[in-house]
């Protein structure tokens, strides 16, 4: 396999050439025992017997976000669900973020947020994201991930090879940033997602119907023209396509 490791920044220690050498074999076990697994049977192997009280869930409680939450609800309510605040969301996803948390009954949402002090000397003024959208999701997104995954030895995702270029060629199972990644629904579509969300009668994010596809922070995430790409309604204008909490230095979507 393709040794895949990404050196975070200067705070953090470089990788252990004996940890990365027992993560790349424990990797290979994982993707033996649930191969050909997805959806709620890889997440039950991954919450119940891989990761039992050490994974976590990443959501942005997004425009397809419900569907994941539904399924790792089923298996266990009370995995630890990692929600960005970044303080620019749309009002409508808090709001969604409340109501999918009620209903699914998820006991541990946690919100995270930049710090204070990163704020005031990244972003004083509130403008970054229009001078800077890359070092803008850096602290309010990236930072603030980093320091609620410390604990964790697995955090699942809520990716999908249709959405970009990037992530056409990601496994189920990865391993970067020094986590494995849980990815159930990387080989779903966007029809037999909203056939999921239909059978199970879970609620679309409100904006979805007014042209929202793909759903960030509110500065950044516009309307989808008819005909336009899944993911063409963020960082209009810019070439971006990723936030930065999925992307690794040396990624090649194999893992290790």
């Amino acid at each position: 396999m393709t040794a895949q490791i990404h050196a975070l920044t200067a705070e953090a220690d470089e990788p252990d050439t004996v940890a990365v050498s027992a993560a790349a074999e424990r990797l290979a076990g994982i993707r033996e025992r649930t191969a050909g697994l997805e959806g709620p049977d890889l997440l039950r192997a991954a919450i119940t017997r891989e990761f039992p009280g050490r994974i976590t869930l990443v959501s942005s409680f997004g425009a397809e976000a419900a569907v994941l939450l539904h399924m790792v609800a089923q298996i266990d309510p009370t995995v630890p669900v990692l929600f960005l605040n970044t303080g620019k969301l749309f009002g409508e996803t808090l709001r969604y973020r409340d109501r999918l948390q009620d209903m699914l009954g998820l006991a541990d949402v946690r919100s995270l947020h930049p710090l204070v002090a990163d704020e005031k000397a990244a972003d004083p003024d509130g403008g970054l994201w229009s001078r800077d959208p890359d070092a803008c999701c850096h602290f309010r997104k990236v930072l603030p991930l980093r320091r609620a995954l410390k604990g964790f030895d697995a955090e699942i995702t809520g990716r999908k090879r249709f959405q970009t270029r990037a992530r056409a060629a990601m496994e189920a199972v990865e391993w970067a940033d020094g986590r494995f990644k849980i990815n159930p629904l990387a080989n779903w579509t966007l029809d037999g997602l909203k056939a999921y969300a239909e059978a199970h009668r879970l609620p679309p994010h409100p904006l979805v119907a007014d042209g929202y596809l793909s759903i960030g922070c509110m500065p950044c995430t516009e309307r989808v023209a008819e005909g336009g790409d899944y993911r063409s309604g963020r960082w209009v204008g810019r070439d971006k396509e990723e936030c930065g909490i999925h992307q690794s230095d040396l990624t090649d979507g194999a893992g290790i």
